[in-house]
């Protein structure tokens, strides 16, 4: 398996026979170079979103299209950008992408499109337990900590987490490290949604401190960390 992050809070996973790429936001992404846009979306199977937001979604419709990949998400952001083949579920639902198991669960955020009349629904916010060559990884999208982490952690039991962690639109290093402290038992912890913007952490030190034991891992962007 490999997990390769593309800046903020997009990243390609290749899992099985699938290659997933998760909010794939990288024109306009101030932590992706652009001379790395072909590589990091070749050979992609699936686009999946977790929301609606510009910095998770504004690049899904072209990559679609470049690639043939298919959509992968709550069915309001399908109707919206996916097409006919998208792959629309929702929360407690499991699909199978080329033999990762991948199933949609809760966060706590919002969720919209913008429109030239403004934003536009598009359903519920979520996060990915995405299991596959002995592994889950659990892709928390944009979120605060919540209650429900408690029974996602017993009954998947994800050894890896990818946390938003940047504070300010999310839950912040500090919370992401009780979180997982308090609800999962993660062997190797990636973050992710910060240092993008002035208003988000820069570093990942406080969540480096607050987990000891946990291979916490801050990959530049591009770097193939594999498992």
């Amino acid at each position: 398996m490999n997990i390769i992050w593309l800046g903020h809070a997009s990243f390609r996973i290749e899992i099985e026979n699938a290659v997933l790429l998760i909010d794939p936001w990288l024109d306009g992404n101030p932590s992706f170079p652009a001379d790395n846009r072909a590589d990091a979306i070749a050979g992609a199977t699936h686009v999946l979103l977790t929301h609606g937001h510009g910095d998770h979604t504004a690049n899904a419709a072209a990559i679609l299209k470049e690639t043939g990949a298919v959509l992968v998400g709550i069915p309001e952001i399908c109707a919206l950008l996916g097409g006919e083949d998208a792959i629309g579920f929702n929360k407690g639902g499991t699909v199978d992408l080329n033999g990762a198991e991948v199933t949609m669960v809760n966060a706590v955020h919002s969720s919209s499109i913008e429109t030239g009349d403004g934003p536009r629904y598009a359903g519920h916010e979520a996060g990915f337990m995405i299991a596959g060559e002995g592994h889950t990884i659990y892709v928390s999208g944009d979120t605060d900590i919540m209650a429900d982490m408690d029974w996602m952690g017993d009954l998947h039991k994800p050894d890896i987490g990818i946390l938003c962690a940047g504070g300010h639109y999310t839950m912040d290093m500090a919370r992401a490290a009780y979180a997982a402290k308090r609800y999962f038992n993660f062997s190797t912890v990636i973050p992710c949604h910060y240092k993008t913007f002035p208003a988000l952490a820069q570093d990942a030190q406080v969540l480096i401190d607050g987990l000891p034991g946990v291979d916490v891992k801050t990959p530049e962007v591009m770097e193939i960390i594999s498992i």
